[in-house]
């Protein structure tokens, strides 16, 4: 058995197009680094260069979300989920006078 992992529409290029795929390691930071030798370039967006997460992405095992677990440390089994969320950020247009916003 293996760590599922779900990988984001943006990332899925990466991953050969796939929306789910499989990995080993005990942790978090060990499945990227598996990630990344069968997917190369798949972890570049998910990890800093210091070896951090990036900011705007989140990471969660099993619905947890890892910053408030282990970090990258954070433990993985055997049937684990692993789901990687890129930050969406945005905001609404400003309305124009006479224009009704939807």
């Amino acid at each position: 058995m293996a760590v599922k992992v779900k990988i984001p529409t943006m990332m899925r290029a990466a991953a050969g197009g796939l929306a789910m795929v499989e990995g080993d390691g005990g942790t978090v930071r060990d499945l990227l680094t598996d990630l990344e030798r069968r997917y190369p370039g798949l972890t570049e967006r998910i990890v800093t260069q210091d070896g951090t997460l990036h900011r705007f992405v989140n990471v969660y095992v099993n619905g947890e979300d890892v910053r408030y677990l282990g970090a990258l440390e954070t433990a993985v089994e055997d049937d684990d989920t692993v789901a990687i969320l890129p930050a969406v950020a945005g905001g609404a247009a400003q309305a124009r006078p006479g224009v009704p916003r939807r």
